[in-house]
């Protein structure tokens, strides 16, 4: 007979929600030891919580979310990028100029409003529309554009995946075709830094949009923001002939990296968290 106890599914829930490494939890001999264990660590992750939630009540008063998206927000202005707002519901039409139609991988993941409109799953269309009558008026000279905004996908929402998250994406039009790799490089630093992330790599990797690019990856492989440049040939859908790059971050998953946290629903759009704080605590 097997005398080792486990923490139940329900404990293990319980306390990963409250920010424990339930993979770490050692194997107790009676389930006594076990549920003593369990109790006095949910008090303790409680009282952290309740600790983090009123210091943010008290003294901090704008959850870490929202301060990053005013620090990133300011240093990209400081560096000549112009900040653009556009809506989340977007038309079917934009998303077919991204090739995302009914046999496309994304057209499953896309959040249909009616039969016309969706929830946008990314911000590339709107920047694209956007880009197009602000290159009419730039006279040749470089634009530097960003938006920071809700997207939706039906994602399964794991460890590092979220069904509303926030996005960054900047682009840059215009620029010496030379220049292209440097400057994603330079803008990608920019932004984690700004984030207060500075171990990362960049690797080769695949986008379902634009095809081969480079990803800013972190520890384990996990992905902080992909790149692509042009001319490519989605541009000419727009009415855009010009050189640029492009930079995508997940604003939660910034977070979730440099918190060093172990899943990114505590620092999710929630009701359930704030902050990276659990709301219900004792």
């Amino acid at each position: 007979m097997d005398d080792k106890f486990k923490l139940s599914e329900t404990q293990q829930n319980r306390l990963s929600e409250l920010g424990a490494d339930v993979e770490q939890t050692p194997v107790f001999s009676t389930s006594g030891e076990r549920d003593k264990y369990f109790q006095e660590t949910e008090k303790r992750l409680s009282r952290e919580n309740k600790e983090h939630l009123l210091d943010l009540l008290n003294n901090k008063h704008k959850p870490e979310l929202c301060a990053l998206e005013y620090t990133l927000s300011d240093a990209l202005c400081k560096i000549g990028f112009t900040q653009v707002t556009t809506p989340i519901i977007i038309s079917d039409k934009f998303l077919e100029r991204m090739t995302i139609d009914g046999s496309h991988p994304l057209s499953e993941q896309v959040f249909r409003v009616d039969k016309n409109k969706c929830l946008r799953p990314m911000l590339a269309p709107n920047l694209y529309s956007v880009s197009k009558d602000l290159l009419k008026i730039t006279s040749g000279k470089p634009l530097r554009i960003f938006e920071i905004g809700s997207c939706f996908r039906r994602e399964t929402e794991g460890r590092s995946h979220l069904k509303e998250f926030t996005m960054l994406n900047l682009v840059e039009w215009g620029l010496p075709e030379n220049e292209r790799s440097e400057h994603l490089k330079q803008f990608g630093k920019a932004v984690l830094s700004a984030a207060g992330i500075d171990e990362y790599d960049m690797i080769s990797e695949n986008s379902v949009v634009y095809g081969e690019g480079l990803d800013f990856v972190g520890r384990d492989g996990l992905e902080l923001a992909s790149t692509s440049m042009g001319p490519h040939p989605l541009d000419a859908r727009w009415g855009i002939n010009s050189t640029w790059v492009g930079i995508g971050f997940g604003l939660e998953r910034l977070l979730m990296y440099r918190e060093n946290s172990r899943g990114i629903h505590r620092f999710s759009k929630s009701i359930a968290f704030l902050d990276g704080a659990r709301l219900n605590v004792k």
